[in-house]
């Protein structure tokens, strides 16, 4: 049924450039009252004007910490430097996700590591029978046919090769993926959401959260090169969580699209009113009203990014990924590109779209690969150059 009502919703959008109305980007270096943002101490005080507008108007606000927050080690193997760990959300048993971790062999010390969400459930990350299969693959030949799916997706030992680790965990564990189900994830551990409390986006983002809470725990991770990754849906939710938690060191965006790193108010591909009838738990109650009114939001998607700063960020595009709109998460990372010269001195290096394949690596980054929405050996590679230049890792 959704991915009927995605390709009805395609149908309708704007997929070519001379068909795009004018629009006026908000300036993220000026207060609401007018006044200019002139230092890093008048952005600390934007940005937390800017963060309240995403919390309550788009994702929704997320609690804090839980206090019942806790781990348990469910399998380690020290000959592949591999380990599953539980992460219960309070002290009842359920609703709870499993963290899959993958640690290079050779490696001496604290390996910095990619973090991000899984679509189908660890077992499909890596073909490795050792994987405990999500809940909800209950027989052992749907568990087969599952193994190692989306390893192409992942490159686990590509990653490791290169000194990287990896930790992901399934979404759907932390809310199913479908309208309605907030009582059966984390959400349902709170009182019914309010118009600007967290959709299943928000959910999703603290969740990566609290996988760091985990990730500090650990003395084989160097909690402080932890890389936030996410395609799709959740690379939405990555830029969400790497918005709200400084802790994430470096994060990326792969073909995340409309209330992604695309901006909302340039009609083109996906719009606020697709993501609010296709998808309408994933954002808060408060983004409707936004829905055919892209001109009445207060902030636009390049302003999430530029709350990102200074950590580094990497956003990328496919450039038949048109219903994402590639030129829309390009002119994104651009518009973030002036609080990142503010505080850094350095950011985008281009004001003009690379060609496709070509990677450009300021403290943002960003390339445009051949092909369709899907995340490949190529994005990856980019993706681990980027962190050797900033983790200063080889």
């Amino acid at each position: 049924m959704l991915a009927a009502a995605s390709a009805a919703a395609q149908s309708r959008g704007i997929t070519e450039e001379a068909k795009v109305p004018p629009y006026t980007l908000p300036d993220p270096l000026v207060f609401a009252d007018g006044k200019p943002v002139k230092s890093a101490a008048a952005w600390k005080r934007r940005r937390a004007e800017l963060l309240h507008i995403f919390e309550t108007e788009i994702y929704g606000q997320v609690p804090p910490k839980p206090a019942g927050l806790h781990f348990e080690l469910l399998e380690k193997d020290a000959t592949v430097r591999r380990k599953q760990v539980r992460v219960y959300f309070s002290r009842a048993p359920k609703p709870y996700m499993d963290l899959l971790l993958y640690l290079p062999a050779n490696a001496k010390g604290r390996v910095p590591i990619f973090l991000g969400l899984n679509f189908i459930g660890n077992q499909g990350v890596k073909d490795d029978p050792a994987i405990r299969v999500t809940e909800g693959w209950t027989s052992p030949h749907d568990a087969a046919k599952v193994r190692g799916v989306q390893a192409s997706e992942w490159q686990v030992d590509r990653l490791l090769a290169r000194g990287y680790g990896l930790a992901t965990a399934y979404y759907c564990e932390i809310e199913p993926d479908h309208d309605g189900a907030w009582k059966d994830g984390v959400r349902g551990l709170y009182p019914e959401p309010k118009a600007d409390d967290w959709g299943a986006i928000g959910a999703w983002a603290w969740a990566l959260m609290r996988a760091m809470d985990y990730l500090e725990t650990d003395p084989d991770v160097d909690a402080h090169r932890v890389a936030l990754m996410g395609h799709s849906r959740l690379g939405k939710t990555a830029l969400y969580a790497g918005a709200l938690d400084q802790r994430f060191a470096i994060v990326i965006s792969n073909d995340s699209g409309a209330g992604g790193a695309a901006l909302s108010k340039r009609i083109f591909g996906e719009t606020v009113a697709d993501l609010n009838r296709v998808f309408p738990h994933w954002f808060c109650a408060n983004f409707k009203k936004y829905s055919d009114h892209e001109p009445d939001l207060p902030v636009d998607q390049h302003e999430l990014l530029a709350l990102i700063a200074p950590r580094p960020l990497y956003v990328a595009s496919a450039v038949e990924d048109l219903w994402a709109d590639p030129k829309g998460e390009f002119l994104s990372a651009l518009g973030a590109d002036p609080v990142y010269r503010l505080l850094t001195h350095d950011g985008l290096p281009t004001k003009e779209m690379p060609a496709v394949d070509h990677a450009v690596m300021g403290r943002i980054g960003y390339h445009v690969r051949s092909g369709k929405h899907d995340v490949t050996a190529f994005d990856w590679d980019r993706y681990m150059d980027f962190a050797d230049k900033f983790f200063h890792h080889q």
